[in-house]
This record gives C-alpha cells, sequence and structure tokens, in this order.
C-alpha cells in the first residue's frame, strides 16, 4: 500500500460530483472549469486518480464461509475440451478410455485409431 498523506473523502466527493457534471453537461473541460472556478489542471489530476482508483478495485473482497453441510457436493469428475472457436467436448464420468481417443481421432482427421 502507498504511504503518503490520508485521502480527504470530502474532498474525494467533491472531485466525483464535479467529474459527473462535467460528463453530464457536454461542455469541454475547459469550459467546464472556468464556469466553475476550477483549474483545468486540477481537473484532469483528479479525473486521472479517481479512474486510477476505480480501476484497481477494492483491496479485499468479502467472502461468506457456509458450513460443510451446506456443500453441494461436486460431481464426479468430468472432463471437458474447450476448443478454441468455443466449442467443448463434455465426457461424463466412468467413460471408456477407447471412446475418447476415437474422437480425437475423428477430430483430428484420422479417423478411428
Amino acid at each position: 500500500m502507498a504511504t503518503g498523506r490520508a485521502r480527504d473523502e470530502r474532498k474525494d466527493r467533491q472531485w466525483r460530483r464535479w467529474i459527473d457534471q462535467w460528463r453530464a453537461s457536454g461542455l469541454s473541460v475547459r469550459a467546464f472549469c472556468a464556469r466553475h472556478g476550477l483549474a483545468s489542471a486540477s481537473f484532469y489530476n483528479w479525473r486521472r486518480v479517481l479512474e486510477r482508483r476505480a480501476a484497481e478495485g477494492p483491496a479485499f473482497v468479502p467472502v461468506q464461509v457456509v458450513a460443510e453441510s451446506d456443500v453441494v457436493p461436486a460431481q464426479a469428475s468430468a472432463l471437458e475440451v474447450v476448443l478454441v472457436d468455443g466449442r467443448a467436448v463434455r465426457v461424463a464420468p466412468g467413460f471408456d478410455t477407447a471412446t475418447p481417443r476415437q474422437l480425437l481421432a475423428v477430430l483430428e482427421g484420422g479417423g478411428p485409431c
């Protein structure tokens, strides 16, 4: 985490409001700043800072711990192959190993094994 001055949340909120108002106004940054008595350089700086913070997202993500009895058991290991074009091949648990070999041979154009 970066060190430095503590954030002034009130200032952050005010700049967020001004940036939102600017977006809705249809004005150029220069015209908006002149109308509101803001320095254009400060406006650009705050817009960059707030956009960077928004892109970073939260440092922590909330999780919910559930009791083991609430967990839905996973299916026995199914096999799934997703091809580059998005098509998928799914093989159910307990499959005969010769079947995927034959399927792969057909897909590769070599016919059955």
